[in-house]
């Protein structure tokens, strides 16, 4: 499932591909969202927005039109293309075209025009979402501090952060040292504040490149050495996926393991049990402060 910082990609995609007050014909090939985009159809994309993993489409005056809500969930995709759109081809939810180019989106999730009142009572089921300017970490902070659920499943919870899925729950905990398993009751404010802000500064950069990058200057390929990762979620990591390698920082194995019904991965080393986060005691760590 795409992680927030594609939503909030997206959402930026859409802006420069059909803002600036021109009319956007909307249709729905599938016929799924017929409905919704005969109602939008010759309207002008007034907003995008993203929160957490949802994405909220505004045409014209969204408070009296409503909001296109699109999750996409496991198998959602969106295409973006430029020049006239040509004939549908496949399971085509939502068209969006203008003279410049077009967008498609197969197989969300969620594709539904919703009222301003229903995209706010998502908005306000979702935690804190790194990405936006509104986002109030001390939610998301006063959370984990009653919790007695491991960060790891924590770090998962929509309620709890919104847009941080299993890549960026794995990797920010082990940028910071921190325990998987360590009750969110027992992380000091200080390690959560470095946490929040790490985790902030690696999902503005996957937004900007669409591509989660994870790893400092010093652990790129190029510095160590080694052969660039191949994966298809791309992008260059400490743990995510790396089940049986070396840790690039200290060599020990990295492990997995099934939590919140995810793979969890960790390198025992960096992050020993009980451990609430050293990113200056290890080699080639850094405060969230001086990363990136």
């Amino acid at each position: 499932m795409p992680e927030g910082h594609t939503i909030h990609h997206l959402a930026a995609r859409f802006e420069a591909a059909f803002g600036g007050g021109r009319p956007v014909r909307v249709d729905s090939p599938q016929g799924r969202f017929a409905e919704g985009a005969a109602l939008l159809d010759g309207l002008p994309l007034t907003a995008a927005q993203a929160h957490g993993k949802h994405l909220f489409l505004g045409f014209g005056d969204p408070a009296a039109t409503g909001w296109v809500h699109i999750h996409l969930g496991l198998y959602g995709k969106v295409a973006f293309g430029s020049g006239t759109a040509p004939a549908p081809v496949g399971q085509v939810r939502l068209r969006l075209a203008s003279a410049e180019g077009y967008a498609e989106l197969r197989g969300p999730n969620a594709c539904a025009l919703v009222a301003e009142e229903e995209r706010l009572a998502i908005a306000a089921r979702l935690g804190p979402d790194p990405l936006r300017p509104d986002a109030d970490p001390e939610r998301a902070w006063r959370r984990l501090a009653a919790a007695r659920t491991s960060l790891a499943a924590l770090l998962m919870d929509q309620k709890v952060i919104a847009g941080a899925g299993n890549v960026y729950r794995a990797e920010v905990l082990f940028r910071q040292g921190i325990d998987p398993y360590l009750p969110g009751r027992a992380l000091g404010r200080a390690a959560w504040e470095a946490l929040w802000a790490d985790l902030a500064a690696l999902m503005r950069e996957g937004a900007r490149h669409n591509r989660i990058d994870t790893v400092r200057p010093e652990h790129t390929p190029e510095a160590m050495g080694r052969p660039p990762r191949v994966d298809d979620h791309g992008g260059e990591v400490y743990v995510y996926r790396r089940a049986g390698q070396p840790c690039l920082v200290c060599g020990t194995e990295v492990r997995t393991a099934t939590l919140a019904a995810r793979n969890l991965f960790w390198c025992p080393a960096c992050q020993p049990p009980g451990a609430q986060g050293a990113p200056n005691s290890r080699p080639g760590k850094r405060t969230s402060a001086e990363s990136r």
